[in-house]
C-alpha cells in the first residue's frame, strides 16, 4: 500500500474517532446525563468507545484487516473492562477525568456486551468499503523489484 493511501487511512481513522466522540459527548449533552448513569448515555457511550477503540486500532495499524481489526478491539475493550475487576481503574480514575473515560470505574457484564455493538457495524463497513480498496491499491514502488533488463 502507498504511502499516501496508508495517510489517508489514518486521517479517516482520526476524523472517525472524533466524530464518534462528539456523538456520544452530543448524545449526554442532550439528556443531561453527564455522569452516564442513564441507559441511553451508558450503553451508546460504551458502545461508541468501542467505535473509538477500533479507529484507534486503524490509526496505529492502518494496513490490518477489518477483521483483525475487530479481534484486536474487542479484545481490548474486554481486557479494559477486566481489568475494573482489580479496582485499580477505580483508583486511577479518581484523579482524573480523562482516564476515567479511558479505563471506567466499574465492571459491568452489559458492557462486555455493548463492546461488539459499536465495533462489528464498523468491520462490516471497513470490509465492505475499505478492503476492496487496500486490495487495488499498487505495491510501493520501491519494494518492488524492477523488470528491467
Amino acid at each position: 500500500m502507498r504511502l499516501r493511501g496508508i495517510l489517508a487511512i489514518r486521517i479517516a481513522a482520526l476524523l472517525a474517532a472524533a466524530c464518534f466522540l462528539g456523538v456520544a459527548l452530543g448524545l449526554r449533552a442532550i439528556t443531561g446525563d453527564w455522569s452516564g448513569s442513564g441507559r441511553l448515555a451508558q450503553y451508546s457511550g460504551t458502545a461508541l468507545y468501542a467505535s473509538m477503540v477500533y479507529a484507534g486500532v486503524i490509526l496505529v495499524a492502518p494496513r490490518v484487516s477489518a477483521a483483525w481489526a475487530g479481534v484486536i478491539a474487542t479484545v481490548f475493550c474486554w481486557t479494559v473492562e477486566a481489568a475494573q475487576l482489580t479496582g485499580i481503574p477505580a483508583e486511577l480514575s479518581a484523579r482524573n477525568i480523562l482516564v476515567r473515560a479511558a479505563l471506567g470505574v466499574h465492571f459491568d457484564w452489559a458492557d462486555i456486551l455493548w463492546y461488539p455493538v459499536g465495533i462489528v457495524p464498523l468491520v462490516v463497513v471497513d470490509w465492505l468499503l475499505i478492503e476492496p480498496w487496500r486490495r487495488v491499491q499498487p505495491a510501493d514502488p520501491e519494494r518492488t523489484p524492477s523488470h528491467h533488463a
